[in-house]
């Protein structure tokens, strides 16, 4: 819960100060170095947090369906490993994603459609042949989302198998209250996800990926 809570402190420090100026101010501009430096960011944190959701649905797992195990199980050692995984990880899918992207000659204009400088928009925006970088976007992207939402799906079938066993309501409800905020993030993280990243060239309404951005 810590990394969760510094990570989305970071989201909101990475994007939504320069969101704020340019939806306020005439001017609306970003220096390339600041674009830049937002496209490793945001794509870190992105990709952590979709690694992150996964292992707390594994600890949700754990606390629900092998509570006498889940101390011995989730040691310290192992949450910091996971947590460092999960960092490194989503720190090697930017470092990749977004050298490619900007290895990409730019076009005339320089303007970016989108609140933010995510990849999909710097694709668009580049000139020449984009089908290696198209390529590598929508498989990275897959990865990190069909593999981590299945072991989310899969945890959940389990928690459910085992919330369905539990004889009183007062455990019902705490398994309840104890799963329901980590659905709705996974929701909510992962259909934006989908949408922004796997779908940027079929869908045709740009108004539409903008608020989802």
């Amino acid at each position: 819960l810590s990394n969760l809570s510094s990570l989305d402190l970071a989201f909101t420090t990475s994007s939504v100060p320069q969101m704020l100026i340019n939806l306020r101010g005439p001017e609306k501009t970003i220096s390339y170095g600041g674009c830049v430096t937002q496209l490793y960011v945001f794509l870190w944190l992105g990709s952590t947090e979709a690694i992150l959701l996964m292992v707390m649905a594994f600890d949700r797992y754990m606390a629900i369906c092998r509570p006498l195990h889940y101390t011995t199980t989730m040691n310290p050692r192992l949450c910091w490993l996971l947590a460092a995984i999960a960092w490194l990880g989503g720190l090697g899918n930017s470092v990749i994603q977004s050298t490619f992207t900007l290895q990409l000659p730019l076009c005339g204009h320089r303007r970016v459609d989108n609140f933010l400088c995510e990849v999909p928009a710097m694709i668009k925006l580049a000139c020449g042949d984009k089908s290696l970088n198209e390529a590598l976007l929508n498989g990275i992207c897959t990865f990190f989302t069909a593999v981590p939402l299945s072991i989310i799906l899969i945890s959940y079938c389990w928690i459910a198998q085992a919330v369905l066993k539990i004889p009183s309501a007062e455990g019902w409800k705490k398994a309840f209250n104890t799963c329901l905020s980590h659905l709705v993030v996974v929701l909510l993280f992962y259909g934006s996800a989908i949408y922004g990243y796997l779908l940027p060239g079929k869908t045709s309404n740009q108004g539409q990926g903008k608020f989802i951005s």
